[in-house]
């Protein structure tokens, strides 16, 4: 069974000249223990599907409509505190920048025993020792003695992992991990990477990891979302996506990456930029900047259609013959 569904998930914001819609029809699923990327240019969507899962939309921002269930019980409409409840028992949130999720007043031992206290029902001293062995699980060395340091007396790469162990802290079934890396250099990014693989496998969460950076999804995720103009353009296993890529707008993002095998002057681009909210084109969104548009693309939005191991939002593949009951079970978890 699924841990997290969202179902065809519109987020809106209304403005004086009318309602702009940033997420269009938004569907996926998470299983217990594994990591779903969400990836996509800066404007697709990425960081407000998030959002919109944690409870933390920024006003006016809103759920149109759609659904989003938590080990089957809807949560998107909750009133506040059931919700705040959630947030923190049930699902963890990681941030990119540490500086903004830590306290600068408060010892990161003092933030996490409150969120310990707040959410499980431990004494002071018991949260105290569980504060101590998260840190120590993140990586955090002398841990007893760091307990109460405060943030600005953390690097950046170890600030993160005091964001992580804070996420943990009341060992939720879902963290949402927004950007955990991209502040960070390569050699503490493969760090946290694996600090997060070390989660799923251990406590059995499942994470959604949104990022701009492919190798990191090839490197963590087990499935990955290709968001674009606040919809999903391709989804499926990593491997896939990666390698056979279904979505025009899959195969730009993966050969506008380096290959250090091929020696060439410069670099593969995607022509264009991506639509503004208010100017979304008819059709597929992506049809100005497509190699491969024709008359239906600029006519008729595409839903998700199959494409053999991974599903499209592309016409190219609506006259593919329905995939045996092998690929429909393969795809059942991709939503």
């Amino acid at each position: 069974m699924s841990l997290l569904q969202v179902k065809n998930l519109v987020v809106e914001f209304p403005n004086r000249r009318g309602t702009l819609r940033a997420l269009d029809d938004i569907s996926f699923e998470i299983a217990p223990g594994e990591i779903l990327g969400v990836v996509g240019e800066s404007g697709a969507g990425k960081s407000l599907t998030g959002a919109s899962i944690i409870g933390l939309l920024e006003p006016p921002g809103r759920i149109g409509s759609g659904q989003i269930l938590l080990e089957g019980r809807r949560i998107d409409n909750l009133p506040y505190e059931q919700m705040r409840a959630i947030r923190g028992r049930r699902i963890g949130a990681i941030f990119q920048d540490p500086l903004t999720s830590l306290n600068p007043l408060y010892s990161v031992g003092r933030q996490l025993t409150e969120t310990i206290l707040a959410h499980l029902p431990v004494s002071a001293d018991e949260a105290k020792q569980r504060a101590i062995k998260l840190l120590q699980d993140t990586g955090i060395p002398a841990a007893a003695e760091r307990i109460d340091h405060y943030p600005h007396q953390f690097s950046g790469g170890m600030r993160q992992r005091v964001v992580i162990a804070l996420a943990l802290a009341a060992e939720p079934q879902l963290i949402v991990a927004d950007e955990p890396t991209t502040a960070l250099d390569v050699s503490i990014q493969a760090q946290i990477i694996t600090l997060l693989k070390n989660i799923c496998k251990e406590r059995g969460a499942a994470v959604m990891l949104i990022t701009h950076d492919m190798g990191v999804i090839a490197e963590t995720c087990d499935r990955v979302a290709v968001m674009y103009a606040g919809r999903i353009a391709e989804i499926g296993p990593v491997h896939e996506v990666i390698n056979h890529p279904a979505h025009p707008y899959t195969v730009g993002l993966m050969a506008s990456i380096p290959d250090i095998l091929v020696e060439r002057e410069r670099l593969n681009q995607i022509d264009g930029a991506m639509p503004r909210l208010n100017a979304i084109p008819r059709g597929c969104a992506f049809n100005p900047r497509c190699p491969k548009v024709h008359e239906r693309c600029m006519q008729e939005r595409p839903d998700l259609i199959s494409a053999g191991v991974t599903r499209a939002a592309c016409w190219l593949h609506a006259d593919r013959p329905a995939d045996a009951a092998g690929a429909t079970t393969t795809m059942g978890a991709a939503a």
